[in-house]
């Protein structure tokens, strides 16, 4: 009787482990995307390819997925799908988009692809650099909008990465010289000079900070190179002078004893 009571406890027990687990691991809205760049070169193309697992739960059964992207020549392909199926799928080539979406005839995944170009540059900053919008995606019901994803990506020409670098390559070498304020004031007027998109003249004035640091640090080393010598000879002397002193006086007492 106690084994049966024992294995009716047990049973219960693991039941209730059973729904808690699957209680854990229920559905719920989420997006997530793939080939989304972390910087992209001007009219370089870019595709990236963005999921919606179960897009209505914790949702409006009927809402409107809206996007709109800073790329230049755009197509994007939504796809519904039901348990791996295809339900539908439309295209747009506009910079932005809205589809309706339902539960009754919609399903379980919506899959939203975008091709399109890196836009041209208005405006160049440093830090922060300059990016674009590759994506926003937003849910719209009734006059709510909640925007679920938005990715920005940092873009380029082949001159302004070229002078960026140069600037970060002297800002290297300032904090590796322990701060330099000649080499620090070249360095912001470089960075002025690429905020104006005049890369040249800040690759110029960048290499000269980098110049002006790394002398500095040169200069450093050989003064603490100076030091540790006199130093040395220092104690060279002392230890001479010590040893003069010690003969001197034991000669002295040797002729005294004389």
């Amino acid at each position: 009787m106690n084994l049966i009571r024992c294995s009716n406890k047990t049973a219960a027990l693991l039941c209730v482990v059973a729904l808690l687990a699957t209680a854990g691991t229920a559905s719920a809205f989420s997006v997530s995307a793939e080939g989304v760049p972390t910087e992209t070169a001007v009219d370089e193309e870019v595709s990236v390819t963005y999921t919606i697992d179960d897009p209505f739960t914790d949702a409006p059964n009927e809402w409107t997925l809206a996007g709109s992207t800073e790329l230049r020549d755009v197509s994007w392909t939504v796809t519904v799908l039901r348990a791996g199926s295809q339900v539908s799928q439309e295209t747009y080539g506009d910079q932005s988009f809205e589809q309706d979406l339902e539960i009754d005839n919609n399903g379980d995944q919506v899959r939203i692809k975008l091709v399109g170009t890196t836009p041209a540059i208005s405006n160049y900053t440093y830090d922060p650099a300059q990016n674009y919008q590759v994506a926003s995606l937003s849910r719209i019901s009734g006059s709510n909008e909640d925007e679920f994803r938005n990715d920005t990506v940092h873009h380029y020409t082949e001159e302004s990465q070229s002078a960026r670098q140069a600037i970060d390559d002297a800002q290297a070498a300032i904090d590796e010289a322990g701060g330099n304020e000649n080499a620090e004031e070249l360095v912001s007027s470089a960075i002025s000079s690429y905020e104006n998109g005049n890369f040249k003249n800040a690759q110029d004035l960048a290499g000269q900070a980098e110049s002006k640091a790394q002398q500095a640090q040169q200069s450093a080393q050989t003064q603490q190179t100076l030091l540790l010598v006199g130093g040395g000879l220092v104690v060279l002397l002392l230890l001479v002078g010590g040893g003069y002193y010690a003969y001197t006086q034991m000669s002295e007492d040797e002729y005294s004893k004389l």
